[in-house]
């Protein structure tokens, strides 16, 4: 059937009806191999099937979509790098993003860049290299700000620029637009288009998520936050999700569940420096001055290049009161001015 329809991956199911209830199987297959990729089932009541409908398509939306790219990630990964086309330079770079190391994201850099000199107008290699520039802004990794903000700024609008329908294009040229150049306003324009373009894009309410907490709107991050991890609770950026939730939960003032956010997260990426920052500012406000300064021994041993003084252009927060706040709690969790 797959060679017949001419597609790589198949998507199948079965619906089973049980006393005064349902019960919906799905699986994703990798053609090629046989091989699956995918497996989940949904139950619910009858008399509630449409809901359960719609369950279902987000729940499946949000999860192949991920297992789909990793699948093709490893497929292009053991292909010549002679026969190599702009395609998979993007996903090669994309492997070497979710290693989440400043080396692997420097390498990822110069394959989208490999990317887009073979196809200049390809949204999605302008997109990711914006995105690396958003991690690199994250982790202070920058040695050049003026060079490195114009540059996101060029690709972040050159992806936005030819997105169209790619979601993932106007999302994380998006936030590079926000996260890095400053720009909030125009970072939500194109992070809104993305969610109405693809609502099923986790990605896109991680970003958004985060965006919201740099507005000023912590419990509006939560919701879009929580709703990412719905979408998607086996994403390779769980911790991304769970760093985000402790950053909103500390600017609405809720430092304990701001801090045990943030050691969901490290438990994922010990070496995760956005989470290290607000696992240490929650800490302190909290009380809990042993794990702050415990924290801030190691946030200062990954990144000693940080202070007081660099928070401002760390971070684009539209209120100056959460500035403040974060600054009080990491000036009290030993972080030097």
């Amino acid at each position: 059937m797959a060679s017949e329809l001419g597609v790589r991956y198949v998507l199948e199911g079965s619906v089973r009806k049980i006393p005064g209830s349902v019960r919906i199987t799905a699986q994703l297959i990798d053609a090629s191999t046989g091989a699956h990729l995918w497996a989940d089932r949904f139950d619910g009541a009858l008399e509630n099937i449409f809901g359960l409908q719609d369950e279902v398509s987000n729940s499946v939306v949000g999860a192949i979509a991920r297992k789909l790219e990793q699948s093709e990630i490893e497929r292009a990964t053991t292909k010549p790098t002679e026969s190599l086309h702009a395609y998979d330079y993007l996903l090669r770079g994309k492997a070497h993003v979710y290693l989440w190391t400043r080396e692997s994201i420097n390498q990822a850099l110069l394959l989208f860049y490999k990317a887009i000199e073979l196809d200049p107008h390809y949204a999605s290699a302008y997109g990711m290299a914006a995105w690396c520039y958003t991690r690199r802004k994250a982790h202070a990794w920058v040695t050049d700000p003026e060079q490195e903000t114009a540059e996101t700024a060029r690709v972040a609008r050159r992806a936005v620029e030819l997105a169209k329908d790619d979601a993932v294009a106007l999302c994380t040229g998006g936030f590079a637009l926000a996260r890095v150049v400053g720009d909030l306003d125009a970072g939500a324009v194109f992070i809104d288009r993305a969610l109405k373009v693809n609502p099923n894009l986790a990605i896109a309410w991680l970003t958004s998520g985060w965006l919201r907490t740099y507005l000023g709107e912590p419990d509006v991050s939560v919701k879009h936050l929580s709703h990412a991890i719905r979408l998607s609770p086996l994403d390779p950026l769980m911790f991304g999700m769970h760093a985000g939730l402790a950053f909103a939960h500390f600017f609405a003032g809720r430092y304990d569940q701001a801090a045990s956010w943030a050691e969901k997260a490290l438990r994922e990426q010990p070496s995760w420096i956005p989470a290290l920052r607000t696992a240490a500012a929650s800490y302190a406000l909290a009380g809990r001055m042993q794990e702050a300064q415990q924290t801030m021994v190691r946030l200062r041993q990954l990144a000693p290049e940080i202070r007081i003084s660099r928070l401002k252009d760390l971070m684009p927060l539209r209120r100056p009161d959460d500035l403040d706040r974060f600054t009080e709690g990491l000036s009290k969790a030993g972080l030097p001015d």
